[in-house]
This record gives structure tokens, sequence and C-alpha cells, in this order.
């Protein structure tokens, strides 16, 4: 996922805030842990934590499989996803 693509689906979540409040913390929880998946590298790498690099590897993707998730569920109808179309 690009940051345009990033951008694009925090501005839906931003503008509709108040109609999908969840959503909106959901979303920026993924941001937050993206964030802290490239932030983590340089120390984990310093001081030799190499049980952090799944970890980290998993929060750099996370908003992907966040989206991939949610696709997944508006094409089998089980949650609506509006900000889809953005993508």
């Amino acid at each position: 996922m690009d940051l345009d693509a990033l951008q694009r689906i925090k501005k839906w979540h931003v503008a509709h805030q108040q109609d999908h409040p969840v959503e909106y913390h959901i979303w920026d929880a993924m941001l937050v842990l993206w964030v802290m998946g490239w932030v983590g590298w340089l120390p984990a790498l310093t001081f030799g934590a190499w049980w952090a690099v799944p970890l980290l590897a998993f929060a750099m993707s996370a908003p992907s499989l966040y989206v991939a998730w949610r696709a997944r569920a508006h094409r089998q109808r089980r949650l609506r996803c509006d900000w889809l179309a953005v993508r």
C-alpha cells in the first residue's frame, strides 16, 4: 500500500469521523502500528533484538492487511465498507 492510498483512506475517515468513530480509531491504530514498524527497525537491528523482526514486519503490513480483511468482509456482505472506493 502506498502513501497516497493511506492518505486517501485517512481523509475519508477524518471526513466521516462523526458517522463512523470506531472505524476512525481503528484506522488510527493501523497507522500507529505502521509507523512503529518502520521506526522500530533501527533499534531492533542495533540492539540485536531479532525476536522483534517478525513483529515489525507484521506492524509494517498492518494497514494493508486491515484493508484486505475489510475488502473481503465487504465482498461477503458481512461489513459495509464505504471507504474502499477511495482506495
